[in-house]
């Protein structure tokens, strides 16, 4: 309230302005850092966004008389449907990630600027809105241009604020992180990327209609061009990208540096300190300022909370009663039926025509030389390899085109053989994105319970405000599979989780995953260790070359002198 009543405290119009710049920049590195900050898809065409909002108020209200302020929602419109065209077709392709995607927005840019001045939207001399008049909010016109500047500012930030509480905010952080494993723990991260970009671009649409009454006058050439992109960039990632407020943060400091220096004349001298501030964020602060700030906390608040957790490989606790994912029924058909099964890459067959069935609530095995395609079956099934041939069926629904984020949401979890927990966010939020994603599909203090309760089962409770990358590999493995339960999933996918333990671990491991099947979920088992499937196995399938070599009672199986040999490379004795 007290912001609003700047333009009404007499004080000159060069305050009202200034503190417009200062809005206007937040509200666009805001705007940028919803998408490129969030899910880490860096986009440099934030300005094709902005320029189509200051040609689409321009255009109406100069062109057609239409009142300003009712140009602002159309200019938010066709900025936003600019966003979703594009997102529908760049999120679809899923090798236009990083470098290429930040270039395609870019070139997206001066195509849009071809455009614009080689038809009558500009046709060349520029659009003038000198006659168009300036809303009365306030008693001087800069005034109301910051009274303009300060709502969108607010609705901005309280936006960016939301979405980064929010399942949509914690499934960007997680595509940031690793876009391939979120989407296999339950994220719809093409519809996810698409919402944030069209958000983005709207509100960056909003302040380019207000910019372009503010200017006056607008041309292609000082709308479209690589100016809004690179100073948003710098803005967000000094104030940090992760952080809803960073943005603004940066925005407030590279506004006041540059005026400063252009107060001074020093205007190319201010240019080369805010080029001299990016190498420098980037160097050595990547996280930005609250980033920063935020890792510094959460280091001395785990240091404080569990001085001797890294040293102690967990443990699950006798007294954490086993996490109920669902319960056991007696089924007509397999839970999980696999046929012809076949993947390739290029040209290597890991899967050629493999033929599975899953019974519920059994722990069937999968063993087999290295390279033999178990790990392949696994990622086929989840979703994270689509199958060249065959079908997949679970609990009586086909799966074979389905997405990964709707396998797992239709109740398959998974681990990884080389763990892929999401880097920045912590053990706790890693473990609440599946219950927030997967099967369970929980929401706020009910998800984190869930996550809490994994952990504990896992023996990782006391780890939870930690990164990931406080853990060591075994701990990170059990934080995968503690991630795999919060989903409650109706069949949990073990890639070689034991692997590494020591043998007295491995007996822990061993009544852990008992206990799990004993709470309703039945579980795929890939595994080297001979006495873990003997011991823990209803039945095993032996893969070789792609192929099922064998199946049966564990023991039975692998006695055989075929198996041994595929399996071992000697003649069974």
């Amino acid at each position: 309230m007290a912001l609003a009543g700047v333009p009404f405290a007499g004080l000159p119009a060069f305050y009202a302005s200034f503190l417009y710049l200062v809005l206007h920049w937040i509200v666009l590195a805001t705007s940028w850092n919803i998408l490129s900050g969030y899910s880490g898809y860096f986009s440099f065409g934030h300005g094709a966004f902005y320029g189509t909002g200051v040609y689409t108020s321009a255009v109406l209200a100069a062109s057609f008389d239409v009142p300003f302020l009712w140009t602002l929602p159309a200019a938010a419109l066709i900025a936003a449907l600019l966003g979703a065209g594009l997102g529908a077709i760049v999120f679809r392709v899923r090798s236009v990630r990083g470098e290429l995607f930040a270039l395609l927005t870019l070139a997206v840019t001066f195509v849009l600027a071809t455009l614009v001045l080689n038809t009558p939207i500009d046709g060349g001399p520029g659009i003038y809105l000198s006659a168009v008049p300036v809303p009365s909010l306030a008693p001087s016109a800069a005034g109301s241009f910051y009274l303009m500047a300060l709502v969108l500012a607010v609705v901005t930030l309280g936006l960016a604020r939301g979405i980064a509480r929010s399942r949509l905010g914690l499934g960007l952080f997680a595509i940031h992180d690793d876009e391939d494993a979120a989407e296999v723990v339950g994220v719809p991260t093409y519809r996810a990327k698409l919402v944030a970009l069209c958000v983005s671009a709207a509100l960056a649409g909003v302040a380019g209609g207000i910019q372009a009454l503010y200017v006056s006058y607008v041309t292609a050439g000082s709308t479209f061009n690589i100016t809004v992109p690179l100073t948003v960039v710098l803005m967000s990632v000094l104030g940090g990208t992760r952080h809803w407020a960073g943005p603004a943060i940066g925005a407030t400091a590279i506004t006041l540096l540059l005026y400063a220096s252009t107060a001074a004349d020093q205007a190319v001298i201010g240019k080369a300190v805010t080029g001299a501030i990016l190498v420098v964020a980037v160097l050595f602060m990547p996280n930005g300022v609250l980033g920063r700030r935020r890792h510094v906390r959460r280091t001395r608040s785990a240091g404080d909370a569990v001085p001797r957790a890294v040293e102690q490989p967990p443990s699950p606790a006798a007294h954490v009663p086993p996490v109920r994912t669902t319960s056991r029924r007696h089924a007509s058909e397999p839970l999980l039926t696999v046929r012809g099964l076949a993947k390739s890459f290029k040209g290597v067959q890991a899967l050629a025509g493999v033929d599975l069935d899953v019974e519920e609530g059994e722990i069937l095995g999968v063993v087999g030389p290295n390279g033999s395609g178990k790990s392949t079956l696994i990622n086929v099934v989840s979703g994270h390899y689509r199958a060249d041939a065959g079908t997949i069926r679970f609990a009586g629904t086909d799966l074979s085109a389905s997405a990964a984020h709707r396998i797992a949401r239709a109740g398959i979890a998974r681990t990884y053989q080389i763990p892929r927990p999401f880097a920045h966010l912590s053990v706790c939020d890693n473990v609440a994105l599946a219950a927030v994603f997967g099967r369970a599909a929980l929401e706020g203090d009910a998800a984190r319970d869930e996550a809490m309760r994994a952990l504990a089962f896992t023996g990782l409770a006391s780890r939870a405000t930690a990164l990931p990358g406080a853990l060591n590999l075994h701990q990170t493995k059990f934080l995968e599979l503690a991630r795999a339960l919060a989903a409650r999933p109706r069949l949990l996918m073990l890639d070689e989780v034991l692997s590494g333990l020591t043998p007295a671990e491995i007996d822990d491991a061993i009544a852990l995953v008992r206990r799990i099947r004993d709470g309703g979920t039945t579980i795929l088992l890939v595994e080297h260790v001979i006495r873990v499937v003997t011991e823990l196995c209803d039945r095993v399938v032996v893969f070789d070359q792609g192929r099922v070599l064998a199946a049966g009672d564990a023991n039975e199986v692998m006695a055989r002198s075929d198996v041994a040999v595929a399996y071992l490379g000697v003649a069974h004795a």
